[in-house]
């Protein structure tokens, strides 16, 4: 287990960055509503659920605004900068998180005001490569056919959206993302982070497979965040009790600055939960979402906890599962696992109310968490 005293701050310190997230969180919440509202940031409603029998409670979000997420990232980033900004710890998480956090208000934004953007299907490119008139464009056309494959298969594991930023250049975006966070941990934190750490003292030095490991943590923690933000309050108070357990495992392992930034996205995010609670006032939106699941992958391994972290972020990866294997299932059996994917629409499908998912999937979080939290500190 990693062990490095960063900083002196003892619980009550911590812990006093909680409420101060919490209450600079809830001064300027009734600003960014006016805001969202005023300019209308609202993408109407979702595609995927249009027509969907069961699904007639989401329709009330066709006009609540996105980018709610925003009163985390911005709380977070601001108190960080003031009050416990370290080259060494708490620089590259900021960063990484703001990267992501641009990349979600990016694909919000050309959501609502953008122009539609399509990509060509495979069979499309497939007939230019036979029949164009120019040979230098059949040739160019058979070089980038990999590419295409890769836009084309990346489409399947996203919304249907005409708008907004195409799932391939997310995942280019967040992998330079996940490559900042890799050459951090394996170049400036030293080789003590190039292990993996197990439960009951068992450990694996990775080397350099870290990197890869890192880059697809951050990546897979990130869209899985994203994946689960999909009904008033899941999001947000699954991120409260995983943040939770990160403060605490960072207070343990003696990494003070860590610590207090935990603490203060937990404050942030009790405020956002607050107004996110059904009906929401505004919702979290990629801005948020993808920030602060990179934020969740990128403090986890900071502190040394990579090996947790399935447990520490367990529905959400579970939801993010629920898509894979959907999206597997249709494609190689051509039949589906789940009534709908995530997971969360499944049980809706089901007859589950929203509020009955949604807290029941907190339980359930909570409970895995608490798990985890138990694993990392044997």
């Amino acid at each position: 287990m990693i062990s490095f005293l960063s900083g002196t701050a003892d619980l009550a310190h911590i812990l006093g960055f909680a409420i101060l997230g919490g209450v600079a969180a809830f001064l300027w919440a009734p600003l960014l509503s006016r805001f969202l509202y005023r300019f209308k940031v609202i993408k109407g409603p979702k595609t995927e659920l249009n027509g969907v029998n069961g699904m007639g409670s989401h329709s009330y979000k066709a006009t609540t605004p996105v980018m709610g997420g925003l009163l985390v990232v911005v709380t977070v980033a601001v108190i960080t900068y003031f009050f416990d900004w370290s080259r060494s710890f708490t620089w590259v998480p900021v960063g990484v998180m703001l990267i992501s956090a641009i990349l979600g208000a990016l694909d919000d934004l050309l959501s609502i005001f953008g122009s539609e953007r399509r990509s060509r299907k495979l069979g499309h490119v497939w007939r230019l490569i036979k029949v164009h008139n120019e040979w230098k464009m059949r040739m160019w056309y058979l070089t980038t056919l990999p590419w295409t494959a890769f836009k084309r298969m990346s489409v399947w594991f996203g919304s249907r959206t005409e708008r907004g930023i195409l799932v391939h250049e997310k995942l280019i975006l967040q992998f330079v993302a996940g490559s900042i966070t890799a050459y951090w941990i394996y170049d400036r934190l030293g080789p003590a982070w190039h292990f993996i750490y197990f439960p009951f003292d068992m450990e694996w030095n990775a080397g350099w497979f870290i990197v890869p490991i890192v880059i697809l943590t951050v990546m897979f923690t990130a869209n899985a965040v994203n994946i689960a933000d999909g009904m008033d309050g899941l999001a947000g108070g699954m991120l409260i009790i995983t943040f939770s357990a990160l403060t605490l495992l960072s207070w343990i392992n003696g990494f003070g600055e860590i610590a207090i930034m935990d603490a203060t996205a937990i404050g942030a995010l009790t405020a956002y939960t607050y107004y996110n609670i059904k009906p929401a006032r505004f919702m979290m939106g990629d801005v948020g979402s993808l920030g602060l699941g990179a934020l969740l992958a990128v403090n986890a391994m900071a502190i040394g906890e990579i090996g947790s972290l399935p447990f520490l972020g367990f529905m959400f990866y579970i939801e993010a599962l629920s898509v894979i294997i959907q999206v597997g299932s249709r494609y190689i059996f051509g039949r589906k696992v789940f009534a709908m994917a995530p997971l969360h629409h499944h049980f809706e499908l089901k007859g589950w109310s929203e509020e009955k998912t949604v807290m029941r999937f907190w339980v359930l979080h909570f409970f895995f968490v608490v798990f985890g939290f138990w694993l990392a500190l044997h």
